[in-house]
């Protein structure tokens, strides 16, 4: 395969280039490098990915539809594995106008650059947060998801809907891919595992909402990875079985699907700071606080439809396992 991986220098794009390149494929990674977090972590990641000669990387923002256009000219990607966005729940209630240019432009861009390239499969980043304010778990593709609680939100179920155009229209393969608390080694500042093990270290509070009271499905870098691959090896096909009297949202007689990636084993709060303050081996201050706006009690994915469509695709890594392995890589990192 020839694959784009767009947010390449971001959390799960180096994830996912570093494993395409080591199987063999050639890979192309785009990046805007912004300042959300910290760009030199950005830049780091990237470094690992330049040090194979697969790989080839372009400064580019996707909403630049002229310059995306003349990348995908050049690239002749047979694949694209959709991952740049702005990301964060909370960062959306103060800055929405990011959130419409980064994942509705810069989406809308995608779309129409991958349908003139005539690429084969699309695979794009969704999110949990599209769940909102269901309350059944565990959380099931074919849900309803039409009640969003932050703008992030919003513009991944938007994603979805513009995806399944695309796919009606001109019969491209599009697979929605709905990540549920992603963590491990070379994560994201702004999350709460990287924010908690900063604070530890330094004695310093931290912040923990609804008093503890939330659960969540936190799912390892290396499970999201082998789904995100073994989905984009799988293009998905019309179903012939699709009811439109009875429309599942998650499939279509397009070829075209939505799946949940998950760990299928959603943690209490409480629990998930006790194995971080095991793995560093040092109490937290908690300092409780009551809910934030754009957040949700408990995530928890139903992995049902990935596991089928891959096969057998079961997450691996357990919350203790995954922690210890973040710990030590942040404290190599940033040789605390």
């Amino acid at each position: 395969m020839k694959v784009l991986v767009t947010g390449a220098a971001g959390f799960i794009g180096m994830h996912v280039a570093t494993q395409l390149l080591a199987r063999g494929d050639e890979v192309v990674g785009i990046d805007n490098l912004n300042d959300y977090y910290e760009v030199s972590l950005k830049k780091a990641r990237l470094a690992r990915l330049q040090e194979h000669p697969s790989f080839r990387f372009e400064a580019l923002d996707v909403a630049d539809r002229p310059a995306l256009e003349r990348e995908f000219e050049r690239g002749g990607f047979t694949h694209v594995v959709h991952l740049a966005a702005q990301a964060g729940v909370r960062y959306s209630i103060t800055h929405p106008h990011a959130y419409g240019q980064a994942n509705l432009v810069g989406f809308l861009n995608v779309l129409e650059a991958c349908r003139q390239q005539r690429v084969k499969h699309l695979v794009y980043a969704s999110s949990s947060s599209v769940y909102g304010g269901n309350v059944r778990m565990p959380f099931r593709e074919d849900d309803g998801v039409d009640h969003p609680v932050s703008l992030y939100a919003a513009t991944k179920k938007a994603n979805e809907l513009m995806a399944h155009t695309y796919s009606h229209l001109y019969e491209m393969p599009t697979s929605g891919l709905r990540f549920f608390t992603v963590y491990g080694p070379w994560g994201r500042p702004d999350m709460a595992l990287f924010k908690f093990t900063r604070a530890i270290l330094a004695g310093e509070p931290i912040a923990i909402y609804n008093h503890g009271q939330m659960k969540r499905d936190f799912t390892y870098i290396d499970d999201i990875v082998v789904g995100v691959i073994g989905v984009l090896d799988r293009p998905p096909r019309p179903n012939p079985d699709f009811d439109s009297s009875l429309p599942d949202a998650s499939t279509s007689w397009a070829p075209y699907q939505v799946l949940n990636i998950g760990n299928e084993h959603p943690v209490p709060l409480l629990e998930f700071v006790d194995a971080l303050e095991a793995a560093i081996g040092k109490p937290a201050i908690r300092d409780l606080q009551p809910m934030q706006p754009g957040d949700v009690i408990a995530t928890y994915a139903d992995v049902a439809r990935l596991s089928k469509a891959m096969g057998g695709f079961r997450p691996g890594v357990s919350v203790g396992e995954g922690v210890g392995r973040f710990v030590e890589w942040y404290r190599g990192y940033y040789a605390v």
